[in-house]
């Protein structure tokens, strides 16, 4: 399986790093993970709603770039779908065993995702109604898909 992770923004915290590759070697005996950094767009402290959208438009190009239309794209958003570990995990081995074999996954800027990105997405992902720093939501995101792999395969992790 093939697991690329789609980020808006600079990955700048030796801590937040050193998790990320962490939970990718771990990873590493389950699929190839891949994280993707576009660039965020700069805004000014206090902004028109033209101007959010304006920016997440410019941003949802950047992201959309680095998505092959055979992927199966999560996006995370508040508004999304909430499940439970094993939910997830049983719906990433159901997307592998039907030939979803490519997965990605997006985390937005810091206006979330633009409408573009979201009509892409073949589902929504929410991680609650909180709102995460995306550096630590990188972290949370690989996790779970560590958790999810853990959990299919029978591992006491989840525990």
């Amino acid at each position: 399986m093939n697991i690329k992770i789609v980020c808006v923004g600079k990955l700048k915290e030796k801590y937040f790093k050193d998790a990320i590759a962490e939970y990718q070697k771990r990873l590493s005996r389950f699929a190839k993970v891949q994280v993707v950094e576009v660039a965020d767009e700069k805004a000014p402290e206090k902004f028109s709603q033209a101007e959010q959208n304006s920016v997440k438009e410019i941003e949802g190009k950047r992201i959309l770039s680095k998505i092959k239309d055979k992927e199966y794209v999560f996006v995370t958003a508040i508004k999304g779908k909430q499940r439970s570990s094993e939910k997830f995990a049983r719906e990433l081995k159901d997307l592998a065993t039907y030939g979803h074999s490519d997965l990605t996954f997006v985390i937005g800027g810091s206006l979330g995702t633009s409408p573009e990105v979201n009509k892409r997405a073949n589902d929504l992902l929410s991680f609650g109604e909180l709102t995460l720093p995306h550096q630590l939501m990188r972290v949370v995101l690989i996790e779970q898909i560590y958790r999810a792999f853990m959990i299919n395969s029978g591992s006491p992790y989840h525990k």
